[in-house]
């Protein structure tokens, strides 16, 4: 093992004290030790770095030099110790955050303009994705992330629960009428997502029991976005999550359709990297957002639209310039 730090230490000390035995003493060695260590960084270096005698003990001109070197090394190395250890006490920093497009536009965004306020030195990294990143890989510090955890060393926090609705435009319902009935699905234009499944389906509830009914439809898209503008557009159904359509749903851009059939509940998590030093932006981004990201998952909140329309739009973030890649295990 490379440990000349240490014996750069032991060096500065034996100048420090102008003897091998005190530095020993001094340093709880023995001059034995203190000698042979010497030795090794002179043999190391093809130089003496002492002049001895019985009577005192100088160094050399290379000496002299290695101990001006070695005191700012040292110094240095302290320096950059001290600021990484205040850095991760302090507020400021960069955290990145990875999440779903909906999730991100309608309920994190709307929050950030006050977690600005409350931490303006807090540079958010955001990336918008439908699909799940790699959070190593994307040197992602907090994900949110929806559905079954898999097994990992990350610190889950749990957010919420979201349930699901199907939705048409009026539009929609007027010409090509309401489904009354899951098996009514097949006479519609039925908006599917084209990731994780081989086949577009939708886990739906039938006689008690969830089942995965396989739907089809002229859209098939990568996040719930399109599948949301394209239903308030009038082009079919989709079954999106209820914090994403319920905006919507109020304004009457959509109704629901199905009511009480859209299947699955899944819990929502905010999911980062644990352990006893956890920097600080990190701990107060969740501590902000964790709390007020349940009361929008619980409809405390404004609905969708007026939050986005209070936070300016949506916030310029990394979105596109990362590219999406399945989490690893």
């Amino acid at each position: 093992m490379d440990n000349r730090i240490g014996e750069m230490q032991v060096f500065l000390r034996v100048v420090e004290a102008k003897s091998y035995s005190e530095a020993a003493r001094r340093l709880l060695m023995t001059p034995s030790t203190v000698s042979k260590l010497i030795g090794r960084i002179e043999a190391r270096l093809g130089v003496r770095l002492f002049e001895r005698s019985t009577r005192r003990l100088a160094l050399t001109s290379e000496g002299q030099t290695y101990h001006d070197k070695s005191v700012a090394l040292l110094a240095e190395l302290d320096g950059i110790e001290r600021g990484i250890s205040q850095g991760a006490a302090a507020a400021g920093g960069t955290i990145r955050v990875n999440t779903t497009i909906a999730f991100g536009i309608l309920g994190l965004e709307p929050l950030l303009p006050a977690f600005w306020q409350a931490h303006p030195e807090i540079v958010v990294d955001i990336s918008l994705s439908d699909e799940i990143v790699d959070m190593y890989l994307d040197r992602t510090d907090v994900a949110f992330r929806v559905g079954p955890l898999q097994a990992s060393a990350m610190v889950a926090r749990r957010i919420g629960v979201v349930k699901r609705r199907i939705v048409a435009s009026p539009d929609y319902i007027n010409r090509l009428g309401e489904p009354k009935r899951v098996q009514d699905l097949s006479r519609h234009n039925c908006l599917g997502f084209n990731f994780r499944r081989s086949a577009p389906v939708w886990p739906l509830k039938e006689s008690g029991r969830i089942v995965d009914r396989a739907i089809s439809g002229s859209l098939l898209a990568n996040n719930a976005q399109s599948l949301r503008r394209m239903a308030i557009a009038g082009i079919g159904l989709a079954r999106l999550a209820d914090y994403h359509v319920r905006g919507d749903i109020s304004a009457g851009h959509l109704v629901e359709v199905l009511e009480g059939t859209a299947g699955d509940e899944e819990q929502i998590h905010a999911l980062y990297h644990g352990g006893p030093r956890l920097p600080f932006r990190v701990r107060a981004f969740l501590d902000f957002m964790c709390p007020r990201l349940t009361d929008f998952m619980d409809g405390r909140a404004r609905n969708g639209r007026q939050a986005v329309q209070a936070s300016g739009g949506r916030i310029a973030a990394n979105s596109a310039r990362r590219s999406s890649r399945k989490e690893g295990s």
